[in-house]
Parts: C-alpha cells; sequence; structure tokens
C-alpha cells in the first residue's frame, strides 16, 4: 500500500493545480440544404473558415433547407441557418399553413447574402415554353414546405394558377427531380436556388431542356420580398437567351441563444473570407458588406450588430 500512497499524493497534486474547468468547446451546427443545392457547398465552405474560431467545433446538416432550417434553430439544434426571406418573414410571425405552429422568436439575423432565383427548368420536348404551358404537365416544386415549395405556391398564385392545374404535383428535392426528367418521367421542375445550380447544370447537361421565363407582371403582383430578376444567357448548356425571372434575397439566421462573441466571430469571418465561399459556388459573388442588412425581416443578433457597428453600417 506504501507504494500506492505517492501515486495517490501526485493525483491530488495534480488535481489541485488543475484549472477549476476547462473552457467549454463551442458547437456550431450549421443548417443548410440538399445537397445538390447551394446551401450545401456554401455550408461546407463556412464550416471551414469557422474552424478559426477557438475551441469551435463545426459541422453541417444537410436538411430540407429553408422552413425546416428555421424551426431547427428555434428548437436549439442549430447555430446557423440559411433560408430565403419569405420563410423567415412568415416564421417570424408565425404561419400555421407553411409549418410555422407559432411565431419563431428566439431568430435573430446575421446577413443578407445572394438572391435566389425561381429557375423553371422543362424538358425541350415537353411542350413547355411558359408559365401557362405548364398546365396538365408534370412537374416538381420542391421538398414539401420548403422554401423553394414557398416559392412555387407563391409563384403560381401571382400568375392566377395553382397546383391543381397541374397534371401531377411531385414534392421532391431538386436532385431527384432532375433524374425523374432524366427518365421521362416529370416534364418540369421548379427549383428555388443561385444561379448555376449543380442540379439544373447536371440536367442540362444531359436533356435539352427550355427555362420558363417568369413575366414581370407576374413579379409585380408578388410584390417583396421579391424583385425582377435575370437569369443570363448560358448560366446552363443550352440556354441561348436572357430568362426574365422573380429572385428573392437569402439570409444567414442564427439563434437569440447562441453567444454574442459566437456570432460576432461568426459574422466577422464571413466577410473576411468571401473568397472561399466564392471558390465553392459562384451564387457567392454577389454577397458583399454592403448588402448585408438589406431587407433584413427581424432583429438582428447582438454579435452581428457588434460587427456592423464597427463597420459604421448600423
Amino acid at each position: 500500500m506504501s507504494k500506492l500512497r505517492p501515486l495517490a499524493f501526485a493525483a491530488v497534486l495534480a488535481t489541485g493545480l488543475a484549472p477549476l474547468a476547462a473552457p467549454a468547446d463551442e458547437f456550431i451546427n450549421i443548417l443548410t440544404g440538399g445537397t445538390s443545392g447551394v446551401y450545401y457547398p456554401m455550408g461546407v465552405a463556412l464550416s471551414q473558415v469557422y474552424a478559426q474560431i477557438p475551441g469551435a467545433r463545426v459541422q453541417v446538416q444537410a436538411t430540407k433547407a429553408s422552413v425546416e432550417n428555421l424551426n431547427l434553430l428555434q428548437q436549439g439544434k442549430g447555430e446557423l441557418a440559411f433560408s430565403l426571406g419569405d420563410s423567415v418573414n412568415l416564421a417570424w410571425g408565425g404561419d400555421a399553413d407553411v409549418g410555422f405552429a407559432k411565431p419563431l422568436d428566439k431568430l435573430r439575423g446575421v446577413a443578407a447574402i445572394y438572391p435566389n432565383y425561381i429557375q423553371i427548368v422543362a424538358t425541350a420536348d415537353s411542350g413547355i415554353t411558359e408559365l401557362a404551358s405548364l398546365r396538365g404537365k408534370a412537374l416538381s416544386v420542391g421538398a414539401p414546405k420548403s422554401g423553394t415549395e414557398l416559392n412555387a405556391r407563391a409563384i403560381f398564385g401571382a400568375a392566377g394558377m395553382s397546383y391543381e392545374d397541374l397534371g401531377k404535383t411531385e414534392f421532391l428535392p431538386f436532385a431527384e427531380s432532375v433524374e425523374l426528367m432524366k427518365n421521362r418521367q416529370l416534364d418540369a421542375t421548379l427549383q428555388s436556388a443561385g444561379l448555376g445550380v449543380a442540379s439544373i447544370k447536371d440536367l442540362a447537361s444531359s436533356v435539352p431542356i427550355t427555362m420558363v421565363a417568369v413575366p414581370p407582371a407576374v413579379v409585380e403582383t408578388l410584390g417583396a420580398p421579391y424583385v425582377a430578376a435575370t437569369i443570363p444567357a448560358g448560366t446552363y448548356e443550352g440556354q441561348a437567351e436572357d430568362v426574365p425571372t422573380a429572385a428573392v434575397i437569402n439570409f444567414l439566421v442564427t439563434s437569440s441563444d447562441v453567444p454574442e462573441e459566437t456570432v460576432y466571430q461568426m459574422t466577422k469571418l464571413l466577410f473576411e473570407n468571401l473568397p472561399a465561399l466564392q471558390a465553392a459556388h459562384v451564387a457567392a459573388k454577389a454577397i458583399s458588406l454592403d448588402g448585408a442588412l438589406t431587407g433584413m425581416p427581424i432583429p438582428l443578433h447582438p454579435g452581428a450588430e457588434r460587427f456592423y457597428k464597427e463597420k459604421g453600417l448600423l
């Protein structure tokens, strides 16, 4: 037993000299979207940037995008989320019809990032050339109650149409929609994403496509937060002309439960590392500090507010 006493004493001594509590790791879960969209690769790029935050443990979660992301934030199951502006607005007010049973009062703004373009693409042999010719056709409108699907509802409503006008309505993520189109099981898909989204690039390289316009009159009927936009010619293989459409701003959103210093660092590192995001996806070229507060539909998180005050934006 005498041999054990020095060891026991050493253990007690070591305990006494050790700090009372080691600094806790800061866990950052980034809520994105489907892996074939824009949110996911940008989330991966952000996770690599946020690895610079001392003690941060960062992960990226693929989700059904905007609506699910905002609900997960409210539930404390994420620290940063990508979301479309109209979804954020509906979440803050509460709208049970679209998936927000009550107002999500913990949501806080980080930054406006890039616009999502409403991109309606049909196979060339479907005969679809305009919104009206979607009647009687098979269309995928995105995952149920996703930001894309909310956009689809809004576009149809402004055009005086509904899902009932379609021959078939599928509620599928981007990649699955494209696979059905390649197999001639679907005529068209509506995807709300940054320009050059991987799923439509994949489709355009596989079959001839037609990009379907959302006319300016429909965009005007929609109103804020939608704005008129253009998908430039050559964005996708076989797209010879500019295509008018609608766009809506994407936001990075956090929770009031996330510490101020963490959100300050996330906001600061976002704008200090824009080239890394641009390398992940061309849509990130639209992100700028000047536009960071454009159309913010919810209160800013104090950490983000501190950063913008330092930069003279507030």
